[in-house]
């Protein structure tokens, strides 16, 4: 494989990596854009790069999550109670995901990338409302249930899913920083599962590039993890020191930018 492609993963993966420790954010959608920039560069089949892409950066926010709520976790910030209650539907709707971004037309799978990157960009610069006092979470089922469509969208786009579950969580109370240390560890059933369900939509495909299980890469899954799991626990400690609001801002620009590719990778292929 080029040397300079591989030196990208791992720019990549370390990016990714303090963002993760940093918002909560499992990476995806930051991912995906530069390894469909990246397998469409080498000359991956065109319908394959798109799920390649989602695939792979999917499991890679396994590990990105494991090691941003492992940082998080000694900061005593992860409400697990939460998790408990989420993970299972979490599990079911990022099974579901992957079989839905699989059976989609990879032009019209970019554009529905785009428009989502740019509604996390619009969620992440625009200041959250004030929440009800009142407002709590709500009971086991339904928890089960936002849990479901969180994972189906999730896993469909290869988001680790911190992008709705930060704000549902803040909606509901629960205050930003716990939110964000929350969010790294739900981000890891949804990404385990929805790695599982991209190596098995992937397997009957034919005309993979090598080094893949499915539609996931490993030399990009290699590369990516090894940085990222090495920059995690800095964008944690930094999370706990900094406020959130600039940063977020920041991101959202980069999230912005990102879909713009996405938007215009769709329109050109």
């Amino acid at each position: 494989m080029d040397v300079g492609l591989v030196a990208i993963f791992v720019a990549l993966g370390a990016a990714v990596g303090f963002l993760a420790g940093l918002l909560g954010i499992g990476g995806g959608m930051t991912i995906v854009p530069v390894l469909v920039a990246a397998f469409t560069h080498v000359g991956f089949p065109l319908q394959h790069i798109l799920p390649m892409a989602i695939g792979t950066a999917m499991a890679t926010i396994v590990f990105t999550s494991l090691a941003s709520t492992r940082a998080h976790h000694a900061h005593g910030a992860v409400g697990w109670r939460i998790v408990r209650a989420m993970a299972p539907g979490l599990v079911l709707g990022s099974l579901l995901g992957p079989q839905f971004a699989a059976a989609i037309p990879a032009r019209l799978m970019g554009a529905i990338f785009a428009l989502f990157t740019w509604f996390t960009a619009a969620r992440m610069v625009r200041a959250p409302a004030a929440a009800k006092a009142a407002r709590t979470l709500p009971g086991s089922a339904a928890m089960f249930g936002v849990g479901t469509g969180i994972g189906a969208i999730s896993g469909m786009l290869g988001a680790g899913g911190a992008f709705l579950t930060v704000p549902f969580m803040t909606r509901c109370n629960v205050p930003i920083h716990g939110a964000v240390a929350t969010a790294a560890a739900l981000g890891i059933p949804i990404a385990l599962a929805a790695t599982i369900g991209f190596v098995v939509a992937g397997l009957a495909q034919e005309g993979l590039p090598a080094w893949s299980v499915g539609y996931v890469h490993l030399p990009a899954l290699a590369a990516i993890v090894g940085a990222s799991m090495l920059a995690a626990p800095y964008g944690a400690r930094t999370a706990h020191r900094w406020p959130v609001a600039k940063l977020r801002r920041a991101f959202a620009v980069l999230m912005a930018a990102l879909g713009a590719y996405m938007a215009w990778w769709s329109l050109v292929r």
